[in-house]
């Protein structure tokens, strides 16, 4: 599938929902590529921005601003939906700007891609990115605003920005007396806890807080923890209110309507993005630069004999320049592989055993970064079995259940 003009055209075809008015998209007239990148949502699961009518009395007479991205939907049927911004917009809504998370409004950016601020095509809107060197929404961009409202698509992984970004408007919005609401959405991963505990001396934006790799809670859940357990900068709370789902359970399957990020274009990708993600810190391909991204992994110096499957990354919509450009890739394709919900290292450990030389493999920085502790790469290197490093985690594991306990608003 192309995927290069996606949101562009998603863009393009949002419809507004003033009064209720809803305009239905011809499917024939369509591209195929936007009726693909649409999946149908689980009808019974009330999204926070689906609840207008408890929301949008809050933001009368109030300027706006709007952490948003592709996901920022609300669907009235399988091809019927609005952007949130649109929807608030005919609502009569002051909207005085927009900010962007990594990959950008319509999340067409690489991953680390500087994402340049500018104007909405469509509304005219400032657009002011919130990754790069403006990770913080600054006292100027927060001068003309009442409230911001937070509504982004998570997938429930430490090293996944968006809970980052999240932090840091909270953190700026409590330090200019200015209150968020946060709109809840499904976690497709939330249904464990899983992964090594982040060491506080790894901080980044890979990963602010000490928790689990994968931390079971969804959105405004992990807002509220972030709140009131102090993480913010010298412990500053933000005035924050969050509009919850209904009808949502974290152990039901929610299949997400629209890619949350140009390298995770389906569930399968979802679901091994938390044990593949490592790969990242690693000269190991996940898959970037084919559209089976974080199903496959391989590398030009895996062991032939052993990694049977072979492809070649090339540049698509998401990856400019892929890991091993161009090169013929040695490795294992995992997209048929069940939802292994849990951590699994296996893939890391075999292609670690796998490379003949050892230096080749890891990128010690960001491989820590995405661990979030030094010791999982020690570990491997050692020798240490699967079991043995996870066993390691569980009282990390424990003390954050703890923790998160108190935050949990579903079943």
């Amino acid at each position: 599938m192309k995927f290069k003009n996606t949101f562009l055209l998603l863009f393009l075809l949002m419809i507004s929902c003033g009064n209720s008015h809803v305009l239905q998209q011809d499917p024939e007239i369509m591209s195929k590529e936007v009726q693909d990148t649409i999946r149908k949502p689980v009808d019974k699961i009330v999204l926070g921005v689906d609840r207008t009518q408890d929301y949008i009395p809050k933001l009368i007479d109030k300027k706006v601003a709007v952490v948003a991205n592709q996901t920022s939907v609300i669907f009235k049927s399988d091809t019927s939906y609005t952007h949130l911004v649109d929807s608030l917009l005919n609502s009569k809504i002051q909207i005085t700007k927009v900010f962007a998370p990594e990959h950008g409004f319509r999340g067409e950016a690489d991953a680390g891609e500087h994402v340049k601020d500018g104007k909405d095509a469509k509304t005219g809107l400032p657009l002011i990115s919130l990754y790069g060197s403006n990770k913080k929404p600054t006292k100027a961009q927060l001068a003309d605003v009442d409230i911001v409202v937070f509504d982004i698509q998570d997938v429930g992984v430490r090293f996944y920005t968006y809970i980052s970004t999240m932090h840091y408007v909270m953190e700026a919005c409590a330090e200019n007396n200015i209150p968020v609401l946060v709109f809840d959405r499904p976690n497709p991963n939330g249904s464990y806890i899983d992964g090594p505990t982040l060491e506080k001396e790894h901080r980044s934006f890979l990963g602010m807080h000490t928790i689990p790799l994968v931390h079971g809670m969804t959105i405004a859940e992990y807002a509220n923890m972030i709140n009131n357990e102090g993480w913010l900068s010298n412990g500053v709370q933000c005035d924050l209110e969050v509009v919850l789902m209904k009808n949502y359970s974290r152990n039901m399957e929610y299949s997400l309507p629209i890619r949350p990020s140009p390298n995770l274009p389906n569930d399968k990708s979802i679901e091994l993005y938390p044990s593949l993600g490592f790969f990242e810190g690693t000269d190991i391909n996940a898959g970037r630069g084919t559209e089976f991204q974080f199903q496959r992994y391989g590398a030009p110096f895996l062991d032939q004999e052993i990694f049977t499957f072979s492809y070649t990354p090339v540049p698509n919509f998401g990856a400019k320049d892929p890991k091993h450009n161009g090169e013929l890739c040695f490795g294992e394709d995992l997209s048929e592989e069940p939802a292994p919900h849990k951590v699994e290292l296996k893939w890391l450990i075999k292609a670690y055993k796998g490379t003949a030389d050892k230096l080749k493999f890891f990128k010690s920085r960001s491989f820590t970064l995405h661990a979030g502790t030094e010791d999982l790469r020690k570990q491997i290197e050692d020798g240490w079995t699967e079991k043995e490093i996870r066993a390691t985690w569980q009282e990390g594991i424990e003390a954050f259940k703890l923790i998160r306990k108190k935050y949990l608003l579903y079943n």
